[in-house]
């Protein structure tokens, strides 16, 4: 079983940046796609971004642009880099891992994810 711990979250003021962290632990991640996802209160679970085991990465096209999501496998670490930040950007993020998919934006295609950390922007 792998265990993530997400990191880097806080308050920052719109048009600023934030580097999330993912950090696993208990098996190498090298062989998995890597997912990040975010939830606002109230609202669905809703896929921010992922990369697959190879390097290929997706984002969804509200933070296509502005969001750059990388992996260090020596380090076991997927990061999510958030520029020009906006209001409705605010929610806890989860990261998550999984088998490659070509439904790599579902939820139900990861098997473990991290506790979450907050991301707060305001205007």
């Amino acid at each position: 079983q792998v265990q993530l711990v997400e990191s880097g979250g806080g308050l920052v003021q719109a048009g600023g940046s934030l580097r999330l962290s993912c950090l696993a632990s208990g098996r190498t991640i090298s062989g998995y796609a890597m997912g990040w996802f975010r939830q606002a209160p109230g609202k669905e679970r809703e896929f921010v971004a992922a990369i697959w085991k190879i390097g290929i990465t997706f984002y969804t096209k509200s933070v296509k642009g502005r969001s750059t999501i990388s992996r260090d496998n020596a380090k076991n670490t997927v990061y999510l880099q958030m520029n020009s930040l906006k209001p409705e950007d605010t929610a806890v993020y989860y990261c998550a891992v999984g088998a490659d998919s070509s439904e790599y934006y579902e939820p139900r295609k990861y098997d473990y994810w991290g506790q979450g950390t907050q991301v707060t922007v305001s205007s």
